[in-house]
């Protein structure tokens, strides 16, 4: 199997094998191009909807123990900044819905998760450790990459980015 490589002269766009080519994802400070997703509740986010408010999507799988860890710091951080300008998206890795709603009702979290975990982590990031947080800011940019298991403490101090 051929590797990812960047041709000369493309800038930020990455060659696959076979010339097709494709935007890498950005780099901090770099703008973000949203993808289109769809929620586990239906709802598509389309890349306007990401406008105007730092947003933080967590990649994790069901199945992982320090994602589940991980994850109850990011729900006490949803619940700490309700009525701010933060969003949080879980990109579940799982490949079907079932264990991630179980998941879900078992954790009692809040936030809104989506499968389409390949377009964002397409958009965000190459990096495949998990859990990973990746932060937007206001403007759109990327803010920080964050990877594994965060404390609480350094979770919760992510709501800075609602107010910068």
């Amino acid at each position: 199997m051929a590797a990812l490589g960047v041709a000369p002269g493309l800038g930020s766009l990455g060659v696959l094998a076979g010339g097709a080519a494709r935007a890498a994802p950005p780099a901090v400070g770099d703008p973000v191009r949203w993808p289109s997703v769809t929620l586990l509740d239906g709802q598509t986010l389309a890349p306007d909807h990401w406008r105007d408010a730092a947003t933080l999507v967590v990649f994790f799988a069901t199945t992982c123990p320090f994602c589940q860890r991980h994850n109850q710091h990011i729900e006490k951080l949803v619940r700490a900044t309700r009525g701010q300008p933060l969003r949080v998206v879980g990109a579940a890795l799982d490949r079907t819905a079932a264990p991630v709603h179980a998941y879900l009702q078992r954790q009692q979290y809040s936030f809104p998760v989506t499968l389409d975990a390949p377009a964002l982590r397409e958009a965000l990031t190459l990096r495949k450790v998990i859990p990973l947080t990746c932060v937007v800011d206001r403007a759109g940019r990327l803010r920080e990459v964050i990877p594994g298991e965060m404390f609480e403490e350094d979770v919760l101090d992510l709501a800075k980015w609602a107010r910068a």
